[in-house]
Parts: C-alpha cells; sequence; structure tokens
C-alpha cells in the first residue's frame, strides 16, 4: 500500500508538472523524422504556376481527376503558419523559398497545421481528387463540392499533403505597394520603410491589432509608406492570439502574405505573428499637419470659390487660379456632369483611375495663393462624393513654400489639413459630404491649397472621388 501511495505521488507530480509546461498552443513542433519521398517513374510533378495556368485557361472548376497510369503531385514551400490564429485550417505555398513566382491557398480542414507544416517546409500536394478554383480573387485547392470548393477532410490530409524533409528558409520578396499585382498574391513579401498611420497609433487611444470594439472578423488597419505615396489595408484575424496587442508604434519593414480582401475589393496583408514586423526607426515619417479646428462661423469676404458651372464637360479643370497638374498617368480632375443615383450637382470636378491603364495616377488641382496674413478668421470648405473610391485616396493639403510652378509641386513641403471632411470609401456613393467650416487661422503666410488625388489604374482597385462647391473666406 505504501508503494502504491508513492507510485500515484510520483504520476501526479509528472502530471502536474508536465501540464504546466503545455498551455494552450504554445507548445514546439514535435521532432519527428521525414523521410524523402519515393516517387513512381510515371508520377507527374507540376509546379504551382502550370497549376494555375490550368486554371486561368479554364476559369471555372478545374478537378483532377484519378489516372490509372500516374499520380500528379504539385510541389511548393509553406510560408503560412497558424501557430499565431492568423491563419485557420488553410496553408499558403509558394513556389520557391527565395524569388518565388507564383503561390497558392490549399484548404485543409485540420487545426493546428504548424505542427506538421511548418513555415518553409516543403511539401508536395497530391492532386488527384482535387480541385482548384478561385474564391474571393485568390486561387485555391480543395475538394470539390458540387460547384463549389470545400476543405480537404483531415482523414485524406495526409494522403494529399506530403512532408518532404527539406525546411528552406523562405527569403521575403521585397516589393513596393505599387508592385502589388494579381501575380504577387499568396506570396511571401517584404514592405521596406512602412508604418501604421498616425491615425492607428499616436494620440490617447492607439489601437489594437484587432480587438476595437467595431472589428468584427478581421481587424483592417491602414498601413502607409515612407517611400512613396501608397498605403494598403494590414488585417488581423479577431482570432488571432495577439489581436489585443497594440500596433507598433515606429516604422520599419513588414513581412507578410499578399492576398485579397473578404469580398475582393482591395489587397491586404496577413502576418504569422507580430515578430514579423520590425519596426525599429523611431523617426515616423507622418506628414506636416495643420490643424487648427472647425470654425462656428464663416466671414462675408469671399477670397476665393469655384462651383464648376463654367467648365466644359469631360474636359480638364482650368482657369480661375487653379493648377491642374498630372504627375502619374494620364488622369487629371476634370469637369463632368452625372445623373440617376451618383448625381453631380450641376458641373462638379471629377478624377479617377480605374479603367485608365495607368499603373499609377496622381492628379493635383491647386488653388491660387491665399494670403492668410492680411484677413484673419479665414475658413476653407468644399463637398465631396466617390463612386466606390476602394484603394484610392484624396487628400487636402496645404503648402507655404510652393513657387507656383508644375515642376515646383513635388520638391515643395506640403502638409495635411486634418480637419477638412472628405468622403470616405464606405459613405454613401450617391451622398455629398460636407467638410465642416475648416479653420486656417492658426497657420500664417502665403499658402496655396491642394486637392491630391492618389490611384493606382487597378479596376478593382481604384474608383472616383468628385469635388465641388469649393470656398475661401475670410472676416
Amino acid at each position: 500500500m505504501k508503494t502504491n501511495k508513492t507510485n500515484s505521488l510520483l504520476l501526479l507530480i509528472c502530471i502536474v508538472i508536465f501540464s504546466s509546461c503545455v498551455q494552450d498552443d504554445d507548445f514546439e513542433t514535435p521532432t519527428i523524422s521525414v523521410e524523402p519521398i519515393v516517387f513512381k517513374t510515371d508520377d507527374l510533378i507540376v509546379d504551382i504556376d502550370a497549376v494555375i495556368g490550368n486554371y486561368a485557361q479554364q476559369e471555372e472548376l478545374v478537378t483532377y481527376e484519378n489516372n490509372p497510369n500516374f499520380n500528379t503531385y504539385m510541389s511548393g514551400y509553406v510560408i503560412s503558419s497558424d501557430e499565431g490564429g492568423n491563419f485557420f485550417e488553410e496553408l499558403v505555398l509558394q513556389d520557391q523559398p527565395e524569388n518565388p513566382t507564383a503561390g497558392i491557398l490549399v484548404l485543409v480542414d485540420v487545426n493546428p497545421l504548424f505542427t506538421m507544416y511548418e513555415f518553409g517546409r516543403k511539401v508536395y500536394i497530391k492532386l488527384d481528387g482535387l480541385s482548384v478554383s478561385e474564391n474571393n480573387g485568390v486561387i485555391q485547392i480543395g475538394k470539390a463540392d458540387g460547384n463549389s470548393l470545400g476543405k480537404i477532410s483531415s482523414t485524406k490530409r495526409a494522403e494529399h499533403i506530403l512532408r518532404d524533409p527539406e525546411v528552406a528558409t523562405i527569403v521575403p520578396l521585397e516589393v513596393a505597394i505599387s508592385d502589388f499585382s494579381n501575380d504577387l498574391e499568396n506570396i511571401y513579401i517584404r514592405l521596406n520603410d512602412v508604418q501604421f498611420n498616425r491615425d492607428e497609433v499616436l494620440g490617447s487611444n492607439p489601437k489594437t491589432f484587432a480587438s476595437e470594439d467595431d472589428d468584427q472578423f478581421d481587424g483592417e488597419r491602414l498601413l502607409e509608406s515612407c517611400e512613396e505615396t501608397a498605403t494598403v489595408i494590414f488585417s488581423t484575424s479577431t482570432f488571432s492570439d495577439f489581436k489585443s496587442l497594440h500596433l507598433p508604434l515606429n516604422r520599419g519593414t513588414l513581412d507578410g502574405i499578399l492576398t485579397r480582401d473578404f469580398f475582393d475589393e482591395f489587397y491586404t496583408i496577413y502576418v504569422n505573428s507580430p515578430e514579423d514586423i520590425h519596426f525599429d526607426n523611431d523617426s515616423r515619417c507622418d506628414p506636416i499637419e495643420l490643424s487648427c479646428g472647425l470654425a462656428a462661423t464663416t466671414g462675408t469676404n469671399t477670397l476665393f470659390e469655384d462651383d464648376f458651372e463654367g467648365q466644359s464637360n469631360n474636359t480638364l479643370i482650368s482657369g480661375n487660379g487653379w493648377t491642374n497638374y498630372i504627375e502619374y498617368g494620364s488622369e487629371g480632375w476634370e469637369a463632368y456632369t452625372q445623373t440617376g443615383t451618383n448625381a453631380s450637382q450641376g458641373i462638379s470636378a471629377r478624377v479617377r483611375s480605374s479603367n485608365s491603364g495607368d499603373a499609377s495616377t496622381i492628379a493635383w488641382l491647386i488653388t491660387p495663393q491665399i494670403d492668410l496674413d492680411a484677413y484673419s478668421g479665414v475658413t476653407l470648405s468644399f463637398e465631396t462624393s466617390n463612386s466606390f473610391a476602394d484603394g484610392s485616396m484624396m487628400q487636402v493639403l496645404f503648402s507655404n513654400d510652393w513657387d507656383g510652378t508644375e515642376d515646383g509641386i513635388t520638391t515643395a513641403n506640403w502638409g495635411i489639413i486634418s480637419d477638412a471632411y472628405i468622403t470616405q470609401d464606405n459613405d454613401n456613393f450617391g451622398t455629398w459630404y460636407n467638410s465642416g467650416n475648416v479653420d486656417l487661422s492658426c497657420q500664417s503666410g502665403q499658402i496655396h491649397i491642394a486637392f491630391k488625388y492618389i490611384g493606382s489604374g487597378s479596376i478593382d482597385y481604384d474608383g472616383t472621388y468628385e469635388l465641388d462647391f469649393v470656398s475661401i473666406n475670410a472676416q
């Protein structure tokens, strides 16, 4: 009896010690010997690009039928990890560990996956009996379920996903936000010199990755480049382990997987964990900001105004002191009239880059010079509307040192007028929104005010901004 009690106590101690070392999903991948895969001489091995190309030729659900003479396998390297909870029941594969050219998503009804298919692991997907399709703009592999695509079942996982002994070092592909294209989807990329927008991380209430009150399914945060005028949405699952951490304040490099959002409206980036964000530069690249607040009233002295009624439809805005400058692309601010649910207000000014065929669009519409020292109580007001702006953006800027020439626009210092409301992508596209009476009285000197549009020309990514009733008044 004494021996039995002692053995029971020792067993209890071992259980307690073991249990205290393993909590939730915080455990190491077990060391399991992986034997080389022995393929038959008539087995067919293809790369990811061939699978995507096969789908592109047919543009419908492609099913790989079992052939008695050979088996078809697709090779790839794992670049996703569900250890942090930001991916769920899916593997993202790319064709090479360095300088990849194609990536694809594999749907698997297994959780977790990182214990078997860790980051960098080379795998072979047995395609026989599986199908390839596009969902939300992303090419995926899974099990056909009628005309849709389902997950590979847990019982078929080992049959269809074979581990190779190789665990490669994945080298992120360095790209710029302006380089984004469908060819880079499901690729492990690196963005250099980026930061989260100041509205996300500065102030008294900085945001978390994905635990704000309005975060549903994913937290979406604005990531911006310090090297170019470009932004991208950074997404984190509300089921991730790190959702409650605050976003990093500084700037630096970020490694993640490029994909599309759930509604296939814009590109977005997911990281495997916060350790993939290397923001070690504490010198942010925020623009100069003019923020005097909103004025309760406006003066009766009109310094500048335009309702664009004197412009000719479908021609570039001109006259009245405007400078209409196309920095990139072929699209500028033009006069237009629209009826229907997205009606203009008579003649309005608009700019759009979708369907332009241009890789990048940057268009400026700049007012004549305003002398703030000569007047008191100067205010700015205008109205904006958009037609599914998506990934394009509009800014209201000011400059004290622009010399008035087109060559000097990009070399001048431009700050943002942050109190002005500009219509947002999620605003009703048929409604015109007032900027508010934007107070400029805390600024001095001679300034120009610019309405700047930024877009990429992607039909799926960019839309239209409209501008009307621009007015600058003083007491």
